[in-house]
């Protein structure tokens, strides 16, 4: 029985890439720092209702469940730390006005998925609650790209789209559930004649404008065209012009912007913009995110909400591999004054390794580059 294997996309982390995303994730958190974010560390484990009350059908897939055998209720280890933070931020802490919070921390999944295939991404984000206006999306999305740029991450494009738009052609029409989950998933494949045979019966204007948004689509000179092709309501106006402030306020960053106004992800957990990041090198977004003004309601308080998150591990999945840092190596000696050589190198952030007796045959596995060396009464560092 081979019993150091381990289940299906869940592995060890070993430690040069392990070094480098846990040096990414203190990074990452004093970036979110600096900008206001709170640090949370919300619980691993859950009762179920409270982990996926509100945020879709997807989520309970992703879900493992457990038995709590203290309650005998049913509990669920977190697939998504965000509707932990709207718990946290709608109980916990209850303020009345902006809240920004900030985690990292595993989570776990059924099936593997995101860009480093693992049941165990590294979830790293922020989170923005209590304000609904379109400045709060675009402070979101700016630390979004801060922290991919802070990452390394270069010739950054985000994916933007408005989920408002096709509940608002929708809603116009009173369609029925069934059709209205049809029309949403033949657009996220822009299936334009599909899309036209399932709108058949509703109007002509919402039928042309359902076609158009398979097509709607490219950079931001793409919303004037979607002004003249939809119907002109103020919802549609409005997320119309949400979008264009976003674009431009993120060209300032060196981001290209573009525009998928089919892009319907998490339909039902989102309620405006949605957004996705991109970069060369990945073959799949580096981060998603966007608002979700209705999740606080299924904890009794519903706020106006925004934030990312990303996967630390898929992130750096396709940065050039991690290499140990080379350590300076000590003899094991009593002596003080070589003691306080090493405090003084460790406190300096050197990696300082002294030698245990016997082992002299394996130094070579110590990834030392240096040593330290003794001329007079200074240790001295040296070659080796």
């Amino acid at each position: 029985m081979r019993n150091w294997l381990l289940p299906e996309y869940l592995e060890d982390v070993l430690p040069a890439e392990a070094e480098r995303i846990e040096l990414l994730r203190r990074r990452l958190l004093d970036l979110f720092n600096v900008h206001g974010y709170q640090y949370v560390i919300p619980p691993m484990l859950e009762y179920l209702e409270s982990l996926i009350t509100g945020v879709g059908h997807d989520l309970d897939l992703a879900t493992f469940k457990v038995v709590d055998q203290l309650t005998g209720r049913l509990m669920g280890v977190r697939a998504d730390i965000t509707p932990q933070t709207a718990r946290i931020d709608a109980h916990m802490l209850n303020n009345q006005g902006v809240t920004r919070l900030c985690y990292a921390g595993s989570v776990l999944r059924t099936n593997a998925d995101g860009l480093a295939q693992t049941r165990e991404p590294l979830q790293v984000g922020a989170e923005l609650f209590g304000h609904a206006g379109v400045e709060s999306d675009i402070e979101i999305q700016r630390l979004m790209v801060k922290a991919l740029q802070a990452i390394g991450i270069r010739s950054l494009h985000v994916d933007f789209s408005h989920v408002g738009i096709f509940g608002n052609l929708v809603s116009q029409s009173q369609v029925s559930d069934q059709l209205e989950q049809a029309l949403y998933a033949a657009l996220q494949s822009k299936d334009q004649s599909t899309v036209r045979d399932l709108a058949a019966a509703l109007d002509g204007k919402t039928r042309d404008a359902l076609c158009s948004l398979t097509e709607l689509n490219g950079g931001i000179a793409i919303l004037e065209k979607a002004r003249q092709r939809l119907p002109q309501t103020a919802e549609i106006g409005q997320a119309l012009s949400d979008l264009e402030q976003v674009g431009k306020r993120l060209a300032d960053l060196g981001v290209d912007p573009c525009f998928d106004l089919s892009e319907l992800r998490g339909y039902h957990y989102h309620s405006g913009i949605v957004f996705a990041a991109y970069a060369q090198g990945y073959a799949g977004p580096l981060a998603l995110g966007g608002r979700y003004d209705e999740v606080g309601s299924a904890f009794g308080r519903a706020r106006p909400a925004t934030g990312f998150s990303l996967d630390l591990r898929g992130v750096v999945t396709a940065l050039p591999p991690a290499e140990r840092k080379q350590a300076i190596f000590a003899p094991n000696v009593a002596d003080a004054a070589l003691d306080r050589r090493i405090d003084e190198l460790r406190l300096a952030g050197e990696i300082v390794i002294q030698e245990l007796p016997g082992h002299e045959a394996h130094r070579a596995e110590l990834g030392c580059d240096r040593q330290l060396v003794k001329h007079g009464d200074q240790w001295q560092v040296s070659a080796l």
